[in-house]
Formats: C-alpha cells, structure tokens, sequence
C-alpha cells in the first residue's frame, strides 16, 4: 500500500514541476507581443501631456477587456503572472492606455512581490487617489493624464525613495532604449 501511494505522490509532484515549467516558459516570451492597445486608440500619444477626460464608455470600445477590467475598473492581475515581474531590459514604461510616460527602468527592483515594482516614478506621470476598499488602507496609483489604475505604492521599498510602486504588468507598456533610437 505504502508502495502505491509514494508512486501517486512522485507521480504528482512530476506533474506540478512540468506544469511550473511551463508556465514560465510562457511568461518569458510575453514583453515581445506587439501592443494591439495602442492601434486603434486616438487619445494614445507618448508626447502629449495634456489630461485626458474619456467616459469609460468610450474606453471600453477602445480598450481590450482585460486592459479595460484593470486599468479602468480597478480589477488586479494574478501575481507572478503579469509579463513584466521578471522582466529587466532597460527602456521606458508608459501608461497602456494614453502612453504617457510612467516609470525608467532603472527605478525598477526585484521585490518578490509578484508585481512588477519600482522604486520612483515619474512625477509629471502619476497622480495618487486613497483607496480603502477591501478593508483596506492603501495608496492608489493612476495615470496621472487618463487616471488608468496603475497599481499601488507602499513605504516597504529600497533606498533611496524606500517607496515600492506595484505596479499590474497589464496597465503598462515597455519600450526598451534600442526600440527608441
């Protein structure tokens, strides 16, 4: 009996490995998918600071459901999932939505929390809102041209800011430094 059942666990935990591999495999190939977002949207520009004011209504005619359930409704990817947590080329990162200019990526830290994170933004970039839903006291991060919900900012990160930006790798886009020459 003790025989069968160290078989079935093997068996299983086999399994999971390959699963895990799998699934970072996946993850490793996603920062080079083209930006489908950004084609069809009028009120995207990486130049233009001027704020925008779109009724959600409009945006979810533009936007993918999945870049409108975050970056619009507040919704939140699954940790370890988003295509820039373990992501490190040096480049730009804008805001999906509009392409306003958000973070470098040489503010960004390893965390570990399953999040892409940083530890500055750019100031002309985001704007903060207080968010106490589920119970709890948080900061929110926005865009601050379209106030697209980016993620949120504890005082848990690294010098020299001790700020940790976390960020939903869905509400960004990157682009690396050889793509902007």
């Amino acid at each position: 009996m003790s025989f069968i059942l160290m078989k079935v666990l093997i068996t299983i935990l086999v399994l999971m490995s390959l699963q895990m591999c799998t699934q970072i495999k996946k993850s490793e190939n996603s920062p080079k998918m083209e930006n489908s977002t950004t084609k069809n949207n009028p009120y995207y520009s990486r130049t233009d600071r001027t704020k925008l004011n779109v009724p959600n209504s409009e945006w979810e005619k533009i936007l993918s459901p999945e870049v409108y359930a975050i970056a619009r409704e507040a919704d939140t990817e699954r940790p370890f999932t988003g295509k820039y947590n373990e992501f490190d080329e040096l480049g730009e990162y804008y805001c999906i939505v509009c392409g306003n200019h958000l973070f470098r990526s040489d503010s960004k830290f390893s965390s570990t929390c399953g999040w892409p994170s940083f530890f500055e933004a750019d100031k002309e970039g985001v704007a903060y809102h207080r968010d106490t839903k589920f119970g709890m006291e948080r900061i929110e991060v926005v865009c601050k041209r379209c106030d697209s919900h980016l993620g949120h900012v504890f005082n848990d990160g690294p010098p020299p800011t001790g700020t940790r930006y976390c960020m939903n790798s869905v509400s960004l886009e990157f682009v690396g430094d050889s793509e902007s020459k």
